[in-house]
């Protein structure tokens, strides 16, 4: 669909955050209704064929195909991007569709990529194994060591890519440094911005230049469905991201951005408390027997805890630590929880719980586990919305020994 700006969007730039949540993006039909309608439709008829040829064009405005673009999808890009502060987004079908689809759109064989280390298992598949694959060379470096990103910088280097906080270690990367670093060889920054989500890190304004998500996490928050986002400049979509995603087809179902749209409604409202709720149950595993250690940016303890403050405005819903006693003490400890789910989804509404060495990061050789400081022992706690005093019973009584 061709770009075309119109009277609401200058309106919806005027709106404070809490409201582009609830309204941005909202274009009703003809029938006025008050939800978000819902087009599940696979294409579009025209009045005439010249009007179709105008369409394909981009001359004109309207859809032509809903794997290149859809109402009830546009609704929620462009929500998402108010929310971002980006100038444009696009949904995928999934987060990792978004992942692959930020870097593949941007590089050719040859290009140099520079990437943390610390990532999520399917990110860290697709910078180190298939990446290479097409002739493209990564480093990899320790996302929390500038002087490590300074070195891999090179004239070739097209892209750097991170996440921060990180999965499941909690790393937390001066943002700000390293885009400058990029940005001092020409290159873009692609941040896995997740476990922030848009509320607590406005990475565009610390220097990303792509920002991507999976909505399934917080956006969506209450597990029922996938999907992906990829929000930087307008040029960049239009120009690099568009072309990739029309051919390739990850493109996000109407239903799912419906959901979607339903979830930034109260997206604020949900991570406000999942915050509190993570600070409080971070701040009791300090203090329990059994807990060797505990990571989390909110507390003083963490090794960026300074970064954290200065560049998120909370310290996230996400709590890792690790059990004294390796796997055996920490399954015991899992299967011991009464109302915590073991489950490897985050940013649920409901607390959720997770071996990070046998699930999300089972692929991984035990020297690669240990270099990124995933142990036996290490469980990863999304925080949910339940009463944190029970959340703190669970895990008091699991820990405990039931």
């Amino acid at each position: 669909m061709t770009k075309h700006t119109d009277s609401r969007e200058i309106e919806e730039e005027q709106w404070r955050p809490a409201t582009r949540m609830v309204r941005g993006g909202t274009r009703r039909s003809a029938h006025g209704e008050t939800s978000e309608a819902m087009y599940l439709t696979s294409g579009y008829v025209y009045e005439d064929a010249a009007e179709a040829e105008a369409r394909f064009k981009g001359e004109a405005p309207g859809f032509v195909y809903s794997r290149f673009g859809n109402p009830t999808v546009a609704m929620f890009e462009r929500r998402l991007a108010l929310i971002e502060g980006a100038e444009a987004c696009k949904a995928t079908s999934t987060g990792m569709a978004a992942v692959f689809a930020a870097l593949m759109a941007q590089l050719r064989a040859g290009d140099h990529v520079v990437a943390a280390r610390a990532l999520f298992g399917s990110c860290l598949y697709i910078v180190s194994e298939l990446l290479p694959r097409y002739g493209i060379e990564v480093t990899l470096v320790d996302g929390v060591e500038l002087d490590q990103w300074r070195a891999a910088f090179r004239p070739d280097t097209r892209c750097a890519f991170l996440e921060s906080p990180s999965n499941p270690g909690l790393e937390i990367i001066d943002l700000e440094a390293v885009s400058a670093l990029a940005h001092g060889v020409g290159a873009r920054l692609v941040v896995d911005n997740v476990f922030a989500t848009p509320l607590l890190q406005p990475a565009m304004r610390l220097g990303a230049d792509i920002v991507v998500y999976s909505a399934t996490k917080h956006i969506d928050g209450q597990g029922r469905c996938l999907g992906g986002a990829i929000l930087s400049s307008q040029a960049f979509v239009d120009e690099e991201l568009l072309p990739f995603l029309r051919h390739t087809g990850p493109s996000l179902s109407p239903f799912n951005a419906w959901v979607l749209l339903k979830g930034l409604e109260t997206l604020d409202l949900r991570v406000e408390r999942m915050c509190a709720n993570a600070l409080a149950v971070a701040t009791l595993l300090e203090g329990l027997g059994g807990v060797e250690r505990v990571l989390y940016p909110g507390l003083a303890s963490h090794p960026q805890h300074a970064l954290a403050e200065r560049q998120m405005s909370a310290g996230g819903t996400i709590v890792s630590f690790d059990i004294a006693g390796g796997k055996a003490a920490a399954f015991d400890f899992l299967d011991r929880l009464g109302m915590i789910e073991i489950s490897n989804n985050l940013g649920d509404a409901k607390s959720l719980i997770t071996h990070p060495a046998t699930t999300t990061h089972q692929r991984l050789r035990p020297e690669q586990r240990a270099a990124l400081g995933i142990g036996d022992g290490l469980v990863r706690l999304s925080v949910g919305l339940e009463d944190v005093e029970d959340i703190k019973s669970d895990l008091g009584q699991a820990m405990a020994g039931g």
